[in-house]
C-alpha cells in the first residue's frame, strides 16, 4: 500500500507569513505606491500574486519617491536603510522577523567584535551587518573562524543555518584559544523543520522537498534529505514532480521550506494522489477541504484552536491553520503577579482562544484568552443561579450602594444589604476579602451579575440550626455564649440557636437580675431542660451543673461548725444568712448578741458578712439554725452588770412601760410560722 507522509514541520515560518500578511493588508488599504525591498519571499508564485495586487519589487530606495510605501521583508535591513527612508519621506512597513529584529538589537547594543555565523551574501546577514557599530566578521567554516585575529568575540548566527555550522565555528575559536560569547540565534522553527525533514528522510523511499529555487533554507532541507534518502527531489511546483519515480515507491515523504505557501504543498500532494497513487492515506477531497480551511478566516467571537508558534514578552503568536496567524497579547491573558507569557505558554502548545478581531491592524487575527475564560465563567455563573450552588468571589472595591466582587474574570455587584446577615454601615472592611455567595440575578446580555453573601450565611445558619435540632437532646450539656439579658433571664447562643436561661435556672440562690452572676459574651456550660421544635424554643439551665445544696449538706456542713455567710434578709424575729447559693440559715434575734436586742436592724444589715455557728440542721424541713452570739466572747461580769443597770434606768425613764420580751422558745415559734407562710 502506497503512503504519503508530510513532515511534521513544513511550510511557512512565522516571519514569512507575517511579511506576506502585512503586504496584503497594505495593498488593500493604501492608495500610495507599495513596494517591497527585494522579494518578500523566495517563491515566484507568491511574489507574482503580490505583484498582481500592487506590490512591486525594488532593489534600492532610489527607485521610489517621497510618500511611497516600502515593505521591509522578514530578512530585515541595516540601520542606514531606516535613516535614509526617514530623510526622504518614505513610509516603511517593517515586516522584519521578530527573531531577526532581536539579533539587530543584540549587535547594536554591544561594543565587542561581532562575528556573524552565516552566508555573507544572504540578505539576512547583510541586514545584521548593517546594525553593528563596527564592521562584523562573517564566517561559515572552520578555517574562516580559525583565521580570526581579534579576541573577546560576540557570536550571533543567521537564523536559518544548521546547528552543525555553529558548532564547527565554536570548535575553531576554542582551538584558537579565543575568548567569546555565543548567542545561539538559530530560529527554533528552522531547527524543527530540519529535524523533522531528517527523521522523515530516514523512513522514506523517496523524498519531495517543496520550495523556491532561490530559497536557501529549502536548499538546506534538500541537502539534509539527500544524506539519508538518495531519492530526493527538489520541487518548486506540480510540473517538477518526478511521476515515474513516484510510481515505484511505496513510502513517500514531503518536506517544505519556510517560503513555501500551504496551498502549494497541498496542490503537490493532491497531484501526487490523483495521478500516481491509489488507496493512500490522503485523498483529494480531504486535501481540498484542508485547502479551503486554510483560506477561510475565523469570524469575530469564534472559538479557535491553534498551536503556539512563538512567545515574546508582549504577545503569543498562534498558528491557526489559515493564511493569517493569531496574535494573543499579554493584556488578553490572565497572568498572576510576577508571571510572564513564557511561564504559561511554550512553543508547540495547543491552545484555545476567542477571536476578537480578524484584523489587529498589523495583518494578524487578534485573540483573547480572557474573553474565552469570561464566556466559560458566565456559563458557570448561570449554572450556579439555576442549580442554586455557591460561588467563591473576591471583593475588589466599593461602589455606591455596595461592592464589586470578582468571580474569576467576571465582575459582579453585591448590594450593601447582602454583604452580611447583620447591618453593615461601612463596606470598606470587606475589600480584599474572599467570601462565598449565592447568585441572585444574571443579565448576561448586559454583563451584569448580582451576588449575595447574606443568602449564603442564612442558608448555612439554617443548615446549622437543622443539624443542632437533629443532634440535640434534653439533658445534654453544651457550651453557650451569653448574648443578651432580660428581667426574667438570659438568652444564650448554643451554636446558632438561642436558648432561654430563666433567672430561676441560673442559680440555686436568689437573684434579682441575671447580670448579678453573668456577663455578655461569657462562655458557660448549660443543660438542655426542654425543647419545642415547632415553636423553635429551647429552655436551658445553669444551676443543674452544680448539685442541689441540700442534697450534699452532710458532706459540707455539721452542727457546731462555724461558717461565714452573707446577711440576705432581715425580719423582726431574726436574720437569714446565706451559707452558699440556695442554702440559708436563720439567726434568731436571741442569737444575735449576748445582750438583749430590741431591734435587729441596729445590729445587722443586708449584705453584711458575718460568722455564725450551726446550732441545728433539719434536713426534713430544710432548716438551719445559726447563732452569731456563740461566735462572740461573752462580756466581763462587771461590764455585764453595768450594762443591765443602764438598761433598767432606760426602762424606768421611758414614757411607756417596757414590754417584756417573749421567751426565746415562743419567739422562735413565731419565726417558724412566718417562715412557713413565706
Amino acid at each position: 500500500m502506497k503512503k504519503i507522509v508530510r513532515a511534521e514541520n513544513a511550510g511557512f515560518c512565522f516571519g514569512v507569513r507575517q511579511a506576506i500578511e502585512k503586504a496584503e493588508e497594505a495593498a488593500k488599504k493604501s492608495d500610495e505606491n507599495i513596494y517591497s525591498m527585494g522579494p518578500l519571499i523566495h517563491n515566484e508564485r507568491v511574489t507574482g500574486d503580490l505583484e498582481r495586487e500592487g506590490v512591486k519589487i525594488i532593489s534600492s530606495l532610489d527607485e521610489v519617491s517621497h510618500g511611497d510605501v516600502v515593505i521591509i521583508r522578514s530578512h530585515g535591513e541595516g540601520k542606514s536603510f531606516y535613516d535614509e527612508a526617514g530623510e526622504r519621506g518614505i513610509s516603511l512597513i517593517d515586516a522584519t522577523c521578530p527573531f531577526v529584529a532581536k539579533i539587530h538589537k543584540l549587535v547594536h547594543d554591544t561594543d565587542k567584535q561581532v562575528v556573524i555565523v552565516g552566508d555573507k551574501d544572504h540578505p539576512e546577514v547583510i541586514g545584521i551587518f548593517g546594525w553593528c557599530r563596527k564592521p562584523a566578521i562573517v564566517v561559515s567554516r572552520y578555517d574562516e573562524a580559525a583565521a580570526i585575529e581579534s579576541d573577546d568575540l560576540f557570536i550571533v548566527t543567521q537564523t536559518t543555518i544548521r546547528e552543525e555550522v555553529l558548532q564547527e565555528v565554536v570548535k575553531a575559536l576554542t582551538d584558537s584559544g579565543k575568548t567569546f560569547y555565543v548567542n545561539n540565534t538559530i530560529c527554533s522553527a528552522t531547527t524543527k523543520r530540519q529535524e523533522s525533514c531528517e527523521k522523515l528522510a530516514k523512513e522514506s523511499d523517496l523524498m519531495i522537498v517543496i520550495g523556491g529555487r532561490k530559497s536557501s533554507n529549502t536548499k538546506k532541507l534538500c541537502e539534509i534529505s539527500k544524506k539519508f534518502c538518495k531519492n530526493t527531489y527538489f520541487v518548486e511546483n506540480i510540473e517538477d514532480l518526478p511521476l515515474k519515480q513516484l510510481r515505484k515507491c511505496n513510502r513517500i515523504g514531503i518536506a517544505a521550506g519556510a517560503s513555501t505557501p500551504e496551498c502549494t504543498i497541498k496542490e503537490v500532494i493532491a497531484r501526487m494522489s490523483d495521478v500516481t497513487l491509489e488507496n493512500n492515506e490522503l485523498n483529494m477531497n480531504d486535501l481540498m477541504d484542508e485547502i479551503e480551511k486554510s483560506l477561510r478566516l475565523p469570524r469575530g467571537g469564534e472559538i479557535v484552536t491553534g498551536k503556539v508558534h512563538q512567545v515574546t514578552d508582549k504577545e503569543v503568536i498562534v498558528n491557526l491553520g489559515c493564511k493569517k496567524d493569531g496574535i494573543l497579547p499579554a493584556s488578553e491573558v490572565s497572568l498572576e503577579e510576577g508571571q510572564t507569557l513564557s511561564d504559561v505558554f511554550k512553543v508547540d502548545d495547543e491552545i484555545q482562544t476567542k477571536v476578537i478581531k480578524t484584523d489587529d491592524g498589523d495583518g494578524g487575527i487578534l485573540l483573547s484568552k480572557k474573553k474565552l475564560e469570561i464566556s466559560a465563567n458566565w456559563d458557570e455563573i448561570v449554572k450556579a443561579l439555576e442549580d442554586k450552588t455557591v460561588l467563591e468571589v473576591k471583593v475588589t472595591r466599593t461602589v455606591n450602594g455596595g461592592v464589586i466582587a470578582e468571580y474569576k474574570e467576571v465582575s459582579g455587584f453585591i448590594p450593601l444589604s447582602q454583604l452580611s446577615d447583620h447591618y453593615v454601615e461601612n463596606a470598606d472592611e470587606f475589600v480584599g476579602q474572599t467570601m462565598e455567595v449565592r447568585v441572585s440575578r444574571v443579565d448576561q446580555r448586559r454583563n451584569r451579575a448580582v451576588f449575595s453573601h447574606k443568602l449564603f450565611l442564612n442558608e448555612e445558619k439554617e443548615k446549622l440550626v437543622a443539624e443542632i435540632w437533629e443532634n440535640l437532646n434534653v439533658g445534654d450539656v453544651v457550651e453557650g455564649t451569653v448574648m443578651r439579658f432580660t428581667d426574667y433571664g438570659a438568652f444564650v447562643d448554643i451554636g446558632g440557636i438561642d436558648g432561654l436561661l430563666h433567672i430561676s435556672e441560673i442559680s440555686w440562690g436568689r437573684l434579682k437580675h441575671p447580670q448579678e452572676v453573668l456577663s455578655i459574651g461569657q462562655k458557660i456550660n448549660v443543660k438542655v431542660l426542654s425543647m419545642n421544635a415547632e415553636k423553635g424554643k429551647i429552655s436551658l439551665g445553669l444551676k443543674q451543673n452544680q448539685p442541689e445544696p441540700w442534697s450534699v449538706i452532710d458532706e459540707n456542713y455539721q452542727v457546731g461548725q462555724v461558717i461565714e455567710g452573707k446577711v440576705v434578709q432581715i425580719k423582726e424575729y431574726g436574720a437569714f444568712v446565706e451559707l452558699e447559693p440556695g442554702l440559708d440559715g436563720l439567726v434568731h434575734i436571741s442569737e444575735v448578741a449576748h445582750k438583749r436586742v430590741g431591734n435587729i436592724n441596729d445590729e445587722l444589715e443586708v449584705g453584711q458578712i458575718v460568722k455564725a455557728k450551726i446550732l441545728e440542721i433539719d434536713k426534713d424541713r430544710k432548716r438551719i439554725s445559726l447563732s452569731i452570739r456563740e461566735t462572740i466572747d461573752p462580756p466581763v461580769p462587771g461590764e455585764e452588770a453595768a450594762a443591765k443597770a443602764e438598761e433598767a434606768e432606760e426602762a424606768d425613764t421611758a414614757d411607756e412601760p417596757a414590754v417584756e420580751a417573749a421567751p426565746a422558745e415562743e419567739t422562735s415559734e413565731e419565726a417558724v410560722a412566718e417562715t412557713e407562710e413565706a
